[in-house]
């Protein structure tokens, strides 16, 4: 088990592919994608921009006595359904999106928490100081089907932690796999909510970090080139090559409850990296996002893709990246208007870049596609792992072209037709 200490309070950060012990006051955690836990033993750490997975008993743990701890615009993502997100208490969580767990966020009278503008499972969690609830919300939110074994529980005690094990997507494998998403999305909670009132604007270039766009109506094209970047409940209408284009000083660009319209002309509806979309409705786009380092895509519903001569149009595609969620979504790559299947719902390959790793594709709907999971022949693949996903017949050729690919974890028994969820075969 590799363990990572770091210490310091001079913006250190850390990128393992193990376990995390802080110990020195001050210390910032900056950054890190870390496969395993991190334990903070010392006051006034923060750990920002950053991604936890782990598999064990707490992703994030605060040790008594370990006072002012900050975390923001992180996610944790739990691999296992015994797995809590960020226990026990005296910290707080601002923009923390917390996904897969047994218990969101953990605090207790004795070791409250303030919770801001966070998510547990896409539900809103918000906790002021002396509000020192075990959980909220209490129960597994709405329209969302429970993790495995997502009965609430009480906490490990301390002793716990030493035997703590982290693992990637396919070493946790059968332990994280969850049933699909219970309410699909669609009309009804995807896009723009009902009654929003929107505001027009014209093309936009955010460069301030942590700017909130909220509520417009954009008629033209997104540039993003700065970090912390917001935009909810607003819709986007662009003709031009990307709806959203983030540059590479953009980091944590969020975008939620909102909708892109490429008019037909959207060579893909964003691009590249270091994005959320959630709860997201994209149409009328030759291709929908284009998968980089760092993307989550969760509960959103694409569709009506616009076939141009010589396109190969996918719902989702990546030609090389690492550190992919795709969660819970509707990719309708068939047209219904045109009954053209198109290529794929979800194409991957290494055209762009040497590897695609750590990729994780659960809980989603696919229809249409040659294959509606297209493998290039360049594909060079490192946990890749598919598991919980139900399908339509709307393809030419099957649902998967290479479930035996080296480096990809196709799921047999849990990936199904959504007719007779059956098992597919291919």
């Amino acid at each position: 088990m590799l363990v990572l200490v770091v210490a310091g309070a001079s913006g250190a950060a850390a990128d393992a592919g193990g376990n995390m012990v802080v110990t020195e006051d001050g210390t910032v955690v900056d950054g890190a994608v870390v496969n395993g836990y991190i334990l903070v033993k010392a006051d006034r750490v923060t750990i920002r921009n950053s991604v936890v997975r782990y598999g064990g008993a707490h992703a994030v743990r605060v040790f008594p006595g370990a006072e002012g701890t900050l975390i923001e615009t992180s996610r944790v993502e739990c691999r296992a359904p015994r797995t809590n997100g960020i226990v026990f208490g005296n910290y707080t969580a601002r923009d923390v999106h917390v996904t897969g767990c047994r218990q969101g966020f953990l605090r207790s009278p004795a070791a409250p928490a303030t919770i801001i503008g966070s998510t547990w499972n896409g539900e809103q969690v918000d906790a002021e100081i002396g509000d020192a609830g075990p959980q909220v919300p209490g129960s597994v939110p709405k329209d969302r089907a429970a993790a495995p074994g997502g009965a609430s529980g009480e906490p490990r005690t301390e002793a716990d932690a030493p035997a703590e094990q982290g693992g990637t997507a396919t070493e946790q494998g059968e332990a994280a796999a969850g049933p699909a998403v219970a309410a699909m999305p669609g009309p009804s909670n995807t896009g723009v909510p009902d009654g929003t009132q929107l505001r027009r604007s014209g093309p936009l270039d955010l460069t301030r970090n942590g700017q909130v766009i909220n509520g417009l109506d954009i008629v033209g094209c997104v540039t993003v080139s700065a970090a912390n970047v917001v935009i909810r409940n607003s819709r986007i209408s662009c003709d031009g090559r990307y709806s959203i284009r983030t540059f590479n000083t953009a980091r944590n660009l969020v975008v939620e409850s909102s909708e892109i319209d490429g008019r037909g002309g959207n060579e893909a509806a964003v691009c590249c990296g270091n994005y959320t979309l959630r709860r997201v409705e994209i149409r009328n786009v030759i291709d929908g996002p284009r998968l980089g380092d760092n993307v989550l895509i969760e509960d959103s519903w694409i569709h009506h893709l616009t076939r141009r001569p010589g396109s190969h149009n996918d719902t989702l595609q990546t030609t090389g990246a690492t550190r992919i969620v795709v969660r819970n979504n509707r990719l309708d790559a068939y047209n219904p208007n045109t009954r053209d299947p198109m290529n794929a719902c979800l194409m991957i390959g290494s055209t762009t870049a040497p590897l695609v790793a750590d990729l994780l594709y659960e809980g989603n709907y696919c229809n249409g596609g040659n294959y509606s999971i297209g493998v290039r022949a360049d594909l060079k693949a490192r946990d890749l792992v598919f598991r919980n996903n139900t399908f339509g017949r709307d393809h030419r050729y099957g649902v998967i072209q290479k479930p035996g690919q080296a480096g990809l974890r196709w799921d047999r028994s849990s990936n199904t037709y959504a007719d007779n969820r059956q098992p597919v075969a291919r």
